[in-house]
Formats: structure tokens, C-alpha cells, sequence
């Protein structure tokens, strides 16, 4: 058994194809099919299969990809602390994102501050919806991952204060208001996201006593706002995870406020590679600069930036 071999099933197990995970590694899909053949000879038991969806890990291949996932975080980690990368030259980092709110918004300024001064490192995004990310880090299949804050499973860096807000078409009535309370969309046609924010919208409308007609179940932000833009729904989503708003659709704030916190998150910040501890540490100081000289009270989060509100 290899590191390589070991780097081949994860990515297998990735990718959920030979052609894609060939293509990730820069090699053939003869030598991935060589390379998890080998480990299925070594361990005498079957670690994939393959059928008309794609490739899938037996039980026994779950169980292998855990420890493999340990081992080569591990060697990563030993080469940057012992080779050139010590100096942070050289290496790769994995960082998990939820979408336009963590990939849009929050992730291009911590990656140029970090590339400034660490030119010589990768970095590779993953985007999925918040519960695939909470589930990567937990596998370590991401060392750095974005996540909404709190979260006790991890440790958190808070990076951004954001909020929920009502989309709805310019022309509704609601639309006049500044705000909208939450019982006000009782009734109403309504888009329920079944992206990463689906699974926190229904609680506050339940909290609020609120039930819309849920007659539409979209993952896109773009069939959401086309709906609303045409008159045919209203919706509740994240203020950072929207674009700025199309002609005709405007954004209001929810009464009472729906806060959300997002924030960098890690299994445990003692054990991060060095190229992860640096981008905590740039995510870190990015946070303390925005601040300003004013500092939060103790207690309060520090932003990256303020989610706009309004149209």
C-alpha cells in the first residue's frame, strides 16, 4: 500500500468516476483502475464498485477511506512542516465553501491576501450545500470549511454577520414596507429553497407561526428570483447567498431579524497544517483590520463585512 494508491480512492470516491478522478490526478484511468485494484489485492476484499451512476465505496472501502484520508492529511501535513513547504512555498490546501455566500462573498479577498503572501501554495475550493461541508470537515476530507455559526463540532473563527430577507416581487404590497414580519407571508405562494438555507428557513417560519403554500421547491437562486420576478411566489433566503436584486424584485428585512453568523471553521486549530493555519491566521487578521479601530464590544462578532439590505 501507498500514499498514491491511498490518494487514488479518495479521489475515486470524489469524483464518482474514473475518467473525472484520472483527470483530477493528471493520469490515465488505466492507472486508477491499477492503482485500486492493487489495494483490493493487498486487502483481499472489494473496495469499489462500479455501475451505470458512477462509482461507489463498498462498506469495507467507507472504512479504508476514513484512515486514508488521516494518513495522507498526515504526510501533507509532515512535508510541510520538514521540506521546502516549511516555509509555506509549496503544498496544498483544501478548503470547503457553501455557495455564493462564503465562495462570492467572503472567500476571494482571503484568498488574494493569502496567494500575496504565500504564492508558492495551492489552494483547492470544494463548493456543496452546508450540511456536505459540516460532513467534509468531519471526515477531513477539507481541512478549512465555512460554516453557520455556532457549531459546536468545530472550532469557529466568526467572519460575517449576515441575514435573512424576504425576495418579493416590486409590484407586492409587502414591498412597500422597509421591513417584513414574518407572519406576513402567511399564505402566500411561496419558493422554498433546498439549497444549504432550506433547512433554517423552515424553523423561523414555524417559530413565527407562519405557513405559506409552499408550491415550489427550487436549488437555484436564479429560479427563485425568476419566479418572484414574474409575480408567481415570494421567498425567504440568506442576504449574502442573493446577487444584488434584479428589476423588479426587491429584498426587505424580516421582522422580527433573522440573524446568521458564518464563519471559518476547523477541527482543531493546534493540529492544522501550516498552510492552514495560515489562512486561519490571514481569515484571522482580515476579521481584527475590518473591525477597525473601534473594537467589538466583548461578545460581539466581527464582520468581514456588513450584508447589505434594500434593493
Amino acid at each position: 500500500m501507498t500514499l498514491a494508491q491511498l490518494e487514488v480512492l479518495i479521489t475515486l470516491d470524489e469524483c464518482r468516476s474514473f475518467s473525472r478522478a484520472a483527470m483530477r490526478l493528471g493520469t490515465t484511468q488505466s492507472a486508477v483502475s491499477h492503482a485500486l485494484r492493487a489495494l483490493e489485492t493487498e486487502f483481499g476484499v472489494k473496495l469499489a464498485l462500479r455501475d451505470a451512476s458512477g462509482v461507489s465505496m463498498t462498506d469495507a472501502g467507507e472504512r479504508l477511506l476514513l484512515r486514508a484520508r488521516e494518513m495522507t492529511a498526515l504526510a501533507a501535513t509532515m512535508a510541510q512542516e520538514l521540506g521546502d513547504a516549511k516555509e509555506l512555498k509549496t503544498g496544498t490546501l483544501r478548503i470547503g465553501s457553501f455557495g455564493p455566500t462564503s465562495t462570492v462573498n467572503l472567500l476571494p479577498p482571503l484568498l488574494a491576501a493569502f496567494k500575496q503572501a504565500h504564492p508558492g501554495a495551492q489552494v483547492r475550493i470544494e463548493e456543496e450545500s452546508d450540511e456536505v461541508i459540516d460532513e467534509w470537515l468531519l471526515q477531513k476530507r477539507v481541512e478549512l470549511g465555512f460554516v453557520v455559526v455556532p457549531d459546536e463540532r468545530f472550532e469557529v473563527l466568526p467572519l460575517v454577520q449576515d441575514e435573512f430577507v424576504a425576495i418579493l416581487p416590486a409590484g407586492h404590497a409587502l414591498a412597500a414596507h422597509k421591513a417584513v414580519p414574518v407572519n406576513a407571508l402567511n399564505g402566500l405562494d411561496f419558493v422554498l429553497t433546498e439549497a444549504g438555507c432550506g433547512p433554517v428557513i423552515v424553523p423561523i417560519l414555524q417559530k413565527n407561526i407562519t405557513l405559506p403554500k409552499v408550491l415550489y421547491h427550487f436549488t437555484q437562486i436564479i429560479s427563485i428570483l425568476q419566479f418572484v420576478q414574474r409575480g408567481l411566489a415570494v421567498s425567504v433566503a440568506a442576504r449574502l447567498a442573493l446577487p444584488d436584486a434584479p428589476e423588479g424584485v426587491v429584498y426587505r428585512p424580516l421582522l422580527p431579524a433573522q440573524p446568521r453568523t458564518v464563519g471559518l471553521a476547523c477541527l482543531d486549530v493546534a493540529r492544522l497544517s501550516p498552510l492552514a493555519r495560515a489562512f486561519w491566521e490571514t481569515a484571522r487578521e482580515r476579521a481584527r483590520v475590518q473591525a477597525g479601530p473601534k473594537a467589538a464590544p466583548a461578545g460581539k462578532i466581527p464582520a468581514l463585512r456588513d450584508a447589505p439590505v434594500g434593493v
